[in-house]
């Protein structure tokens, strides 16, 4: 895999922390200092992940997003926020971006960030292998990877309906640790959790990232959903 990292920052200081961060994870970094330039960096050498502030001057983070993505739009976009930027990280996530860090940068949140990115590279070459059955004595497992968006539609559809007919007593929607979602698959998944309530069918969501447990709180989800650590915990509530 292609080790290369472009990061876009108007900040000299946060672009020099994540050069010494990047190096010690084996990454070769490039860097601009607007979005303007980053653009242009990312036409030349197609970094198969960005790092990019969301406050810039001239164009921001949301726009770099955009126009990468319609680029190539296999890219693996991360987006820097300040802790008051929730709604621009939604619309990020909502654009397809991977994940969002919050300034000052943690360690283990880049960690995770970068290794999310990695696994999505690696799974997004199918999106079928991205949604798996498991059938258990007395529950359903439908397990999530990569990232579920509109493309996902059909592949998830279609497995709630084999994860139905197995008639198991409760479903689990479970989220491995390098799954994401977009806003189309927030509103996919917000469908199928009301069908399953018109038709009482119990479901459980498990191992949603920290983050991602902010989103699904902020635009309601966790109103139809019970959110739990782990399948086994989700499995004997």
């Amino acid at each position: 895999m292609n080790n290369t990292i472009l990061v876009i920052d108007d900040e000299r200081p946060t672009l020099k922390m994540f050069g010494l961060f990047l190096s010690v994870y084996g990454y070769d970094m490039l860097t601009a200092e607007n979005g303007e330039e980053g653009i242009e960096i990312f036409r030349a050498e197609k970094p198969p992940i960005v790092l990019t502030d969301i406050k810039m001057p001239g164009m921001d983070g949301i726009e770099v997003l955009r126009r990468i993505k319609k680029i190539d739009p296999s890219t693996e976009v991360i987006v820097i926020t300040g802790h008051g930027d929730m709604d621009l990280a939604i619309e990020a996530l909502n654009l397809d971006a991977t994940d969002f860090l919050n300034k000052p940068i943690q360690r283990h949140a880049l960690e995770q960030a970068l290794q999310r990115a990695r696994e999505r590279i690696d799974i997004n070459r199918s999106k079928k292998d991205e949604i798996t059955l498991e059938g258990h004595d007395t529950y359903a497992v439908i397990v999530l990877q990569g990232n579920i968006t509109s493309q996902s539609e059909p592949f998830l559809l279609e497995t709630y309906k084999q994860a139905i007919a197995l008639k198991k007593n409760k479903l689990i929607l479970h989220f491995s640790e390098n799954a994401s979602i977009n806003g189309a698959g927030i509103a996919i998944l917000t469908q199928l959790l009301l069908d399953s309530e018109k038709q009482s069918i119990p479901v459980s969501i498990s191992g949603l990232s920290e983050n991602f447990r902010k989103v699904f709180s902020l635009v309601g989800m966790t109103n139809l959903v019970t959110i739990y650590d782990t399948i086994e915990e989700a499995a004997h509530a």
